[in-house]
């Protein structure tokens, strides 16, 4: 057997994959619509009851706000491991349709940026509503979220696809959260070269990237180290590609994720064959 065969056949099948994401997105549904079926007051109460500074409650109001629309993507790695599991379609197939999605993404958005009726349309959606100031003249990182997890499909093998966008979604949004409620109370150190990011974020963002790295390959040897190694690249990927790459995070997080979730497997191959 080669290297690349050794290190590949570690990770490509992962028995309990299929009932782990669906239980992922259960959750993820139910809290999403617990927070948008929650009055304003009710949200700003329980935020505020959670240890968020007073001055910061609106603003993490509105960031739980944007991340239960961005906590859908959980359902990406529930479609590509159902539909390759249970319907027997091929992963070939599957990036082929990620490509078609991206590419329809991709012109809404173009149309939303240079047609004025098509603008007016979506800033009255609620979309329109949880859209960034600055994403209102420009592409919205929606676009950058389907082309990172399409070219992740595309390249690499399913499972190391799926907990790479795990990744993206549920650790960049506990990174943005945490961020917004709590960056600075604790450590008064920023990070990031405009000092945007904090301490409490990163760290966030790791421990649930770990969590979810060792869970997803919990039954494969040494998965605390494949965990460990990839939460961390995704960690130094989200605090510092957009400052010093100008890459958006949406792209470059899933990608980097993925090279690391390989290399882990790739050493730990390595290491027991010699």
């Amino acid at each position: 057997m080669t290297k690349g065969a050794r290190w590949r056949s570690a990770y490509e099948h992962s028995e309990q994959a299929t009932p782990y994401l669906w239980l992922l997105a259960i959750v993820g549904v139910v809290l999403a619509v617990a927070a948008k079926r929650s009055d304003a007051t009710r949200l700003h109460n329980f935020v505020r009851a959670s240890g968020v500074a007073a001055k910061r409650v609106r603003r993490s109001v509105l960031e739980i706000e944007r991340k239960t629309f961005h906590i859908a993507g959980v359902l990406i790695p529930v479609w590509y491991q159902t539909m390759t599991d249970w319907a027997n379609f091929s992963e070939l197939w599957c990036a082929q349709f990620a490509c078609g999605v991206t590419a329809c993404v991709w012109a809404a958005e173009l149309s939303r940026l240079y047609s004025p009726t098509v603008r007016r349309l979506f800033e009255a959606s609620p979309l329109g509503r949880i859209m960034r100031e600055h994403e209102r003249e420009q592409l919205t990182g929606t676009a950058y979220f389907t082309l990172g997890c399409t070219l992740t499909i595309v390249l690499f093998p399913r499972d190391v696809a799926n907990v790479s966008i795990l990744y993206l979604v549920l650790g960049d949004m506990t990174a943005a959260l945490v961020g917004v409620s709590f960056g600075g109370d604790a450590v008064v150190v920023k990070l990031g070269r405009e000092g945007k990011k904090s301490v409490e974020g990163s760290l966030g963002m790791f421990l649930v990237c770990f969590i979810v790295g060792y869970t997803y390959f919990w039954n494969f040897h040494l998965c605390e180290y494949v965990a460990f190694v990839s939460a961390a690249a995704a960690t130094l990927t989200e605090l510092w590609s957009e400052d010093h790459l100008e890459l958006n995070d949406n792209v470059t997080i899933p990608i980097v994720t993925s090279f690391a979730i390989s290399w882990a497997f790739a050493r730990i191959a390595d290491c027991t064959t010699s």
